[in-house]
């Protein structure tokens, strides 16, 4: 019984963290109640502060249960192409660009990050938390160009730390402003093109190699 008592609190920790982000999407993260997400996912008050004490834990938690599919996802092709970093990173970015089309949650998720968001008040803490992650992405990415650099995948002079700011600009660049306007172009199927454009500027670029 206690297995399953456990089982079906983590099913209900992950139908409200499903409820909250479409209700965030919907009304926006200031104007969405923990009252409102309650009711979208079909439970009480207390069940929300049974897993969440406010907003900014739960908003907290719907990013890294986003953050932690990556994670699978980086496993899996780490085990997919080994000893062959630079493919790893390009099927994650080509991942992140079309999971943004046709993964409604994901889809959702980031309007909510990019256009739905106010840093203010109770979420000013999100803020700066934000900021933290984004600090330590960049030490992940370089972590990663590295090791293409060890594989003699990429230039040995790259400079990492440039080659990451780009690489957060341009993805998130270029889902906010897809998001923004579909219409404008096709993310999903421009995907592989977008991610083997910025691999080439890695590549090939004179302004992301280091002088000695």
């Amino acid at each position: 019984m206690a297995r399953k008592t456990k089982s079906q609190a983590l099913e209900t920790r992950q139908h409200i963290l499903d409820a909250a982000v479409s209700q965030f999407s919907v009304r926006g993260v200031a104007a969405t109640s923990l009252t409102d997400v309650a009711n979208a996912a079909g439970v009480t008050r207390g069940a929300i502060y049974w897993h969440f004490k406010n907003k900014v834990e739960l908003f907290n938690a719907v990013w890294e249960d986003c953050e932690s599919q990556i994670e699978r996802l980086e496993v899996e092709y780490q085990t997919k192409f080994p000893n062959d970093p630079l493919r790893v990173l390009r099927e994650i970015l080509v991942f992140l660009l079309r999971a943004t089309v046709t993964d409604p949650s994901r889809r959702s998720l980031m309007e909510i990050i990019f256009h739905k968001c106010e840093f203010v008040g109770e979420m000013s803490s999100v803020h700066e938390a934000r900021k933290a992650l984004y600090m330590e992405g960049y030490g992940k990415i370089e972590g990663i160009l590295h090791r293409c650099i060890e594989q003699e995948q990429l230039p040995k002079n790259l400079h990492t730390r440039q080659a990451a700011i780009i690489l957060r600009a341009y993805i998130t660049g270029l889902m906010e402003n897809w998001l923004f306007m579909p219409e404008s172009f096709d993310l999903h199927n421009q995907a592989s093109q977008f991610i083997d454009t910025y691999i080439e500027m890695l590549r090939l670029c004179p302004s992301l190699i280091k002088s000695n």
